[in-house]
C-alpha cells in the first residue's frame, strides 16, 4: 500500500510541485485573515485574555492534524518517519519562545500572521516584517557568538510520548481532552474579564467534539504500527532488491564514496562491542543490532547527502539491520558486501598470513585473528588511495529526503 507523505515533484514536476505549494499556503493565509489573524488588535487581546481565538482557533488546527496524523499513521495510509519533526534543542527553544512571545505582545503579530496583514496592506503589519527580516540579519550576523548556546541541550527528535513514556495514541486523546476543556475554559475567562455574558455555543460544537474524541480513541485503540508491521508493508520491494543485491555494495564503492567530499558516508557496525574493538573502518558509528531502531530518528535527521552502510562480519546482521532501518524510512540505507570480512581480505589480505585465517568460520564470526585491539588503527580502517583504482558495479543512487519545514506560527 502506498503511503503518504506525497512525492509531489514526482507527480508534478518540480514546478507543478511549487504550484501546490502556492495553493496551500494562499489557502493558509486565507484561512488566517478570515480568523481574524490579519488583525493585530485581535492578536494582542490574547494576551489580556479579553478575545482568545487565537488560542481557539491555533489549537484547534494542533488537535484535528495531530489527531487525523496519527489516525492514518495506525490505518498505514500516512508514514508518520517522514513527517518532518524539528530537532529538540531545549533551552535554546526555551529562550527563543520567549524572544517571540514577547515580540508578539509588543508587535501583535507572530511572522507568520505578519505576512497576512502584509498581505491585505495594513502598515502595522509591513513594519512587522520590515522587523523580521531585520531580525534575521542581526542573527545571521552573531550567530557565531553564541553558537554553543545555539547548539547546546540538542535532544533530536524528541516529543511528548518519549518524554513521558507513554503510546502516542495516549499523548493524542489526552491532548484533545485537555484541549476541549481549556476551550471551555477559554469562553468563562472570556465572558469574566470582558463584563459580558458567555455565548452560547454553536449547535455543531458538541457533536465535532465527541466526533474528534472518538478519532482520538481510535488512535489509541489500534495504536501506531511496530516496525514489523513497517517492514511488511515494503517488503515485497524491498526483499526483492536485497535478493536481486542491488543494495549490497563492494567494499570498493564505500573506499571510493569515503573518498569523495561531496558525499558524507556513516558506516554502520552492527557487531558486538569485541569483534568492534578489535578492527572497525575509520568513522564508523558502533551500533549494535538492538539498537538500530532507536538510532533510526537520530539517522533521519543527517544531511541529504548522507549515505549509511551497514556491516557486521559477513552479510547476516548487516541485513537485519538493514531492513529495521527501511522500515523506519531512513534514506540512502545500504550492506557492504560480504561484511568486514570480505574488506580485511581486499584491502588487508597482503599483510595477513595463513595462521591469521580462522578456518571455517561460523556464521557473523570474524574470519581473521587480531592478536590486539587495533579498533581504527590498523592500516585497513583507512586503505591507501591507490586501492581506488579497483574495479566495482555501482550501486549506489542517492535518494530525495524530505526537507525540513516550518509551521503555525513560527
Amino acid at each position: 500500500m502506498a503511503t503518504f507523505p506525497l512525492p509531489l515533484a514526482d507527480l508534478f514536476g518540480h514546478w507543478g510541485s511549487y504550484g501546490v505549494y502556492a495553493l496551500v499556503g494562499i489557502a493558509f493565509g486565507m484561512t488566517l485573515e478570515s480568523a481574524g489573524f490579519g488583525n493585530s488588535k485581535l492578536l494582542a487581546a490574547q494576551f489580556y485574555f479579553k478575545d482568545m481565538r487565537v488560542f481557539k482557533v491555533m489549537f484547534t488546527a494542533i488537535i484535528v492534524a495531530m489527531t487525523l496524523v496519527f489516525l492514518t499513521s495506525a490505518l498505514g495510509l500516512l508514514d508518520y518517519n517522514l513527517v518532518w519533526v524539528p530537532p529538540t534543542y531545549l533551552w535554546p527553544g526555551i529562550v527563543g519562545g520567549l524572544i517571540m512571545g514577547v515580540g508578539f505582545i509588543i508587535g501583535g503579530f507572530c511572522p507568520g500572521t505578519s505576512l497576512v496583514g502584509l498581505a491585505t496592506g495594513k502598515l502595522d503589519a509591513v513594519m512587522f516584517v520590515f522587523g523580521v527580516l531585520f531580525g534575521i540579519y542581526l542573527f545571521g550576523e552573531t550567530v557565531g557568538d553564541f553558537g554553543v548556546f545555539f547548539e547546546s541541550s540538542y535532544m533530536g527528535r524528541f516529543t511528548l510520548p518519549e518524554l513521558f513514556g507513554v503510546s502516542y495514541g495516549a499523548v493524542v486523546i489526552s491532548i484533545v481532552v485537555v484541549a476541549l476543556a481549556l476551550f471551555l475554559l477559554a469562553e468563562k475567562v472570556e465572558a469574566v474579564v470582558n463584563k459580558a455574558p458567555q455565548p452560547k455555543l454553536p449547535g455543531w460544537s458538541k457533536p465535532a467534539a465527541v466526533a474528534l474524541v472518538a478519532l482520538a480513541a481510535g488512535t489509541l485503540v489500534m495504536g501506531q504500527p511496530s516496525n514489523a508491521d513497517r517492514w511488511q508493508a515494503i517488503a515485497a520491494e524491498s526483499q526483492a532488491k536485497l535478493d536481486q543485491r542491488e543494495v549490497q555494495i563492494a567494499p570498493a564503492e564505500l573506499l571510493t564514496y569515503m573518498n569523495d567530499s561531496k558525499i558524507k558516508v556513516i558506516p554502520l557496525d552492527i557487531r558486538n562491542e569485541t569483534y568492534y574493538n578489535q578492527f572497525h573502518l575509520r568513522g564508523a558509528v558502533h551500533l549494535p543490532l538492538d539498537k538500530v531502531e532507536d538510532k533510526a530518528g537520530e539517522l533521519q535527521l543527517e544531511l541529504a547527502n548522507t549515505v549509511f552502510v551497514t556491516m557486521s562480519n559477513d552479510e547476516e546482521a548487516a541485513t537485519e539491520a538493514w531492513k529495521i532501518l527501511k522500515a523506519e524510512s531512513v534514506p540512502n540505507v545500504y550492506i557492504l558486501e560480504g561484511g568486514i570480512n570480505a574488506w580485511l581480505e581486499t584491502y588487508a589480505g597482503h599483510t595477513i598470513s595463513e595462521d591469521d585465517k580462522v578456518p571455517n568460520p561460523q556464521p557473523d564470526q570474524l574470519a581473521y585473528r587480531f592478536n590486539a585491539a587495533t579498533g581504527s588503527r590498523h592500516e585497513a580502517a583507512e586503505p591507501d588511495p591507490h586501492f581506488l583504482d579497483l574495479k566495482y558495479e555501482p550501486k549506489i543512487i542517492l535518494e530525495l529526503k524530505r526537507a525540513p519545514t516550518s509551521g503555525g506560527c513560527g
